[in-house]
């Protein structure tokens, strides 16, 4: 077969989206966002938008989150929203959890609110270009929070012993 009629039918075949990989050695200052899976090993000083986040043991990530699943193992200063979150024990987080669901393991450090919801991806509001939000919208969140408890964590949990 032609290499040019394999190069255009390869190009109509759809590509499965794979996993993006930030390296332990790499540094980003700015958003990222992915419209799949994404492996956090390095430093990002940013939001991070995707369908799932995987924040690796070495990982520091200084921004907000939202995506469906987040499994965090690093180092997160900053808000998530996602439907599935999961604090395994190296995590060290300090921010609001807007979740579906929430695990946390014995060890992982976690200092913020924590809020389930039925639907946390669309509870981002929306800021302007400039970062600032309008006041009808601070209104709109503080009114929402009133509808449910909020919990506040301050506390590492202890390693398990055996007896």
């Amino acid at each position: 077969m032609p290499d040019t009629f394999r190069n255009s039918v390869d190009a109509q075949v759809p590509r499965k989206l794979t996993d993006s990989t930030i390296g332990e050695d790499l540094q980003i200052t700015g958003n990222v966002s992915s419209k799949g899976e994404i492996h956090l090993d390095g430093h990002v000083i940013g939001d991070v938008s995707c369908v799932a986040l995987v924040l690796g043991e070495t990982a520091k990530l200084e921004g907000n989150v939202t995506a469906e699943d987040v499994v965090i193992r690093g180092r997160l200063v900053g808000s998530v929203r996602a439907l599935r979150v999961t604090l395994q024990s190296m995590a060290h987080v300090e921010g609001d959890l807007y979740h579906g669901s929430l695990a946390l393991e014995q060890g992982a450090f976690f200092e913020g609110m924590s809020r389930h919801s039925d639907d946390p991806m669309s509870l981002a509001s929306p800021a302007s270009a400039n970062g600032v939000v309008k006041a009808s919208e601070t209104t709109e969140i503080v009114d929402h929070r009133k509808d449910k408890p909020t919990h506040k964590f301050n506390r590492m949990l202890p390693e398990s012993r055996s007896a």
